[in-house]
């Protein structure tokens, strides 16, 4: 009789945490879509968040999706001068998720004021902004995951320097932590992989900053960039993706990255860029995702996971720079696992 009072008990105990556990999960999807206690439900979501640099104050535009106090995702955009438009597959899988996550366009990207200014296109500059827009959120360690893809990912390395005290995770999509790394990738190992004829046309035009040349970019999105940008013919690219690349910043993106995606070229700032003995210094959970098909060395990529103290690696071996719409069958799965890993205390690094 007793034996079967305790197993009663037990099943009870069980049930009841199993009904708890469900009900917190559930809470939070319930109100994931609801905006109705925010001051942004009459934008959509949206906050254009005011800004001080050292020639005055400006604006950038920031888009919230969903409602999740413990896991918030701030999006770097790639570029520079690119925009948020390159993360809006993840709409297709963050809410489902109820991962909440913000768009945000930086500091002379489509969204935002531009400034014409280039004093303003400095990597301190810029994570100083990116401080401001998380105090703007109000963003801590308790929730604040911040993923940068390109450029973004430079981004988010420089600002986890400065400020991993704020951050509860880090995700670094496509992007190697030395520029003279990836330019001698581009020149050793993409370039040549190219047809051989291509390849000389490509160096041509270069060597004779040409780069406004038709040819020229015919050549590199015929033969490149649906190679290394995006796995897919150019006609096939989704409308988002040739959105963001219309509503790119000449001005931003030529000074600092150069004129091309066939690596850091000419006068461009970020040419020299190079934090690779910095890395063993972050200690915050990390994501680093490298593809195959990359214009950054997937090598290189996780070489980083394992520089940092607690880094993960996450490879998508049908992805190209743009993993997030030509290999979503690994990379949104993994992303996902790591923001749960991270928030459920089950983060293992690899």
């Amino acid at each position: 009789m007793k034996i079967k009072q305790i197993l009663i008990a037990l099943v009870t105990i069980i049930l009841f945490s199993g009904c708890k556990e469900n009900k917190t999960e559930d809470t939070t999807k319930a109100n994931y879509l609801d905006y109705s206690k925010s001051d942004d439900q009459s934008t959509g979501g949206i906050k254009m968040i005011p800004i001080t640099t050292p020639i005055g104050k400006f604006n950038v535009w920031t888009k919230r999706v969903g409602n999740n106090p413990k896991i918030k995702v701030l999006l770097l955009h790639g570029g520079p001068g690119g925009t948020h438009e390159f993360f809006e597959s993840f709409d297709g899988y963050f809410p489902n998720e109820s991962i909440e996550y913000i768009y945000y366009d930086q500091l002379g990207s489509y969204y935002s004021d531009q400034p014409t200014d280039n004093s303003l296109w400095t990597i301190d500059r810029f994570v100083d902004e990116v401080e401001q827009v998380r105090k703007a959120l109000k963003l801590d360690n308790s929730n604040f995951y911040l993923m940068g893809q390109s450029w973004g990912g430079i981004l988010a390395m420089e600002y986890a320097l400065k400020y991993q005290k704020n951050l509860k995770g880090l995700v670094i999509a496509n992007m190697m932590a030395s520029a003279p790394a990836y330019n001698k990738y581009a020149e050793e190992v993409l370039g040549p992989m190219l047809p051989k004829e291509v390849f000389a046309q490509i160096k041509d035009f270069e060597a004779k900053k040409d780069y406004t040349n038709p040819k020229y970019m015919e050549l590199l999105y015929k033969y490149y960039y649906s190679e290394h940008i995006l796995r897919k013919p150019v006609e096939q690219w989704p409308e988002s993706i040739n959105r963001a690349f219309k509503h790119l910043n000449p001005n931003v993106y030529v000074y600092m990255q150069g004129p091309s995606e066939f690596g850091i070229t000419g006068d461009a700032t970020l040419k020299d860029w190079d934090i690779t003995s910095k890395l063993k210094t972050l200690t915050i959970p990390t994501l680093v995702i490298g593809a195959k098909y990359d214009t950054m060395d997937p090598k290189h990529m996780e070489w980083i996971s394992k520089e940092v103290q607690n880094g993960r690696f996450l490879y998508c071996p049908n992805g190209s720079h743009c993993s997030q719409y030509d290999d979503q069958e690994h990379y949104f799965p993994g992303v996902i696992s790591f923001l749960k890993d991270v928030d459920s205390g089950n983060f293992k690094k690899s």
